[in-house]
């Protein structure tokens, strides 16, 4: 992780994030830039991980901040992979949030991301006798 700045808040080049998004396959988002900017402007926590001028990661959380948090989206630049960057990006918001009962995080469910996030701490539902529901539009235009 050697040269890695991490800053919270939105003051950024937009631009960055539509790469960052674009990177890893996350194209849906950026098919309406303007939507993406202000979803991430209007969340709760929005942490960022820089390599010199590069958005090489990005975190952001929506919630109230006392009982719950999603943390809605966590990317890391493919080239960046396996450095750390997604740990430190999950342990910051933890850290933040630490007196938080529920911390929710809904994701895929390849080997790979499971085991990232259980080594993180994170615990899946059905561990815990919970059942998770959600509502998701095919093509939300």
């Amino acid at each position: 992780m050697s040269g890695i700045q991490f800053c919270t808040g939105t003051d950024f080049p937009f631009d960055n994030v539509f790469s960052l998004y674009d990177s890893v396959g996350w194209t849906a988002y950026t098919s309406d830039k303007l939507m993406l900017e202000q979803a991430i402007k209007n969340s709760l926590f929005v942490l960022t991980a820089w390599k010199e001028q590069k958005l090489v990661g990005l975190l952001r959380a929506v919630g109230d901040g006392l009982t719950i948090i999603y943390v809605q989206d966590i990317l890391v630049e493919p080239n960046f992979r396996r450095q750390h960057i997604g740990r430190q990006l999950l342990t910051q918001l933890l850290d933040e949030y630490s007196s938080v009962r529920q911390i929710v995080l809904m994701t895929d469910n390849t080997y790979d991301t499971v085991s990232f996030y259980e080594r993180c701490g994170l615990a899946k539902t059905e561990n815990m006798q919970l059942q998770t529901f959600v509502r998701l539009k095919a093509n939300p235009q």
